[in-house]
């Protein structure tokens, strides 16, 4: 488990340190987060989840709205938190699944980034007094939000990468970790049977 704590809080601390340098506009939404909360609801315990995943989650949230001079709590805050929920639910649904239990957790991360995608630009559709409150807004938010920045679609696939990307360092990094049978101890050819 040591590996995997060391990965997570290496993506907490390259999650603070890109948005404190002054992050480019190109790699917004490129975060680990919800990779590291799919991928730690389906193999760490319980407890380890709250404690590593969770809590620099917060912790890093937190700094981040003290560096952008943003309310410690705000809305926005909600929707991805909810999001964070459901997605560590497909995780713990998938915690005990053993056959295609890889491409299980490659389905929910994509799964996860389009349900953030969807949840937290319909939050901000309903939140912002700069969309209209009609389907046209709401596809307006979910497609090229509001002028000055960059289309909302943008953000989604950068969510859908690195979640992507992400969850793959932390199964290469949870498949290292796992001991193998000691190999010498098995005989070289299987016994014969008349």
């Amino acid at each position: 488990m040591l590996p995997t704590i060391v990965l997570i809080l290496a993506a907490t601390a390259y999650r603070i340190c890109y948005a404190l340098a002054g992050a480019a506009a190109s790699w917004a939404n490129f975060s680990p987060v919800a990779a590291i909360v799919l991928c730690s609801a389906a193999y760490l315990p319980r407890k380890a989840l709250l404690l590593v995943a969770l809590g620099p989650l917060v912790v890093a949230d937190l700094l981040l709205n003290a560096h952008y001079h943003a309310p410690l709590i705000d809305t926005g805050m909600l929707s991805r938190y909810f999001c964070f929920g459901l997605i560590a639910l497909l995780g713990f649904a998938l915690r005990h699944k053993q056959k295609y239990k890889v491409l299980s957790i490659f389905a929910a991360a994509a799964a996860g980034s389009c349900l953030f995608f969807v949840v937290t630009n319909t939050a901000a559709w309903f939140s912002s007094p700069n969309y209209f409150r009609s389907f046209e807004g709401w596809w307006q938010a979910l497609t090229v939000g509001l002028p000055g920045y960059p289309p909302t679609l943008f953000f989604f696939r950068n969510t859908f990468l690195s979640d992507l990307l992400f969850t793959a360092l932390f199964l290469t990094t949870q498949a290292a970790s796992t001991k193998s049978p000691d190999r010498h101890s098995e005989a070289p050819f299987p016994e014969m049977h008349p």
